[in-house]
């Protein structure tokens, strides 16, 4: 993630948005999110792939498994500002 700009990070550490990839309604491990810039559009955009663990719980309340996850976003840049972004 050494090429992406710091508001994209945060956004992938902090948006509830990138929770719509996990497929078993679980939670995002922050730890475990990574991104790599697939397509720079001339007008600022960025398409990252994404992948992250999803954490999921037993019907029992502890953590049962993790299921990987993975997407693609689209991101809209204005220099070093996010100005949107949306999944794809």
């Amino acid at each position: 993630m050494d090429d992406i700009p710091e508001p994209v990070r945060e956004w992938l550490r902090t948006s509830p948005e990138l929770a719509r990839l996990c497929t078993q309604n679980g939670w995002i491990d922050p730890g475990s999110i990574r991104a790599e810039v697939v397509d720079r559009g001339p007008d600022g955009t960025l398409v990252l792939a994404v992948c992250f663990e999803e954490v999921v719980v037993e019907a029992a309340g502890c953590v049962g498994t993790t299921v990987p996850c993975y997407g693609r976003v689209r991101i809209r840049l204005d220099g070093d500002r996010l100005l949107g972004a949306e999944i794809l």
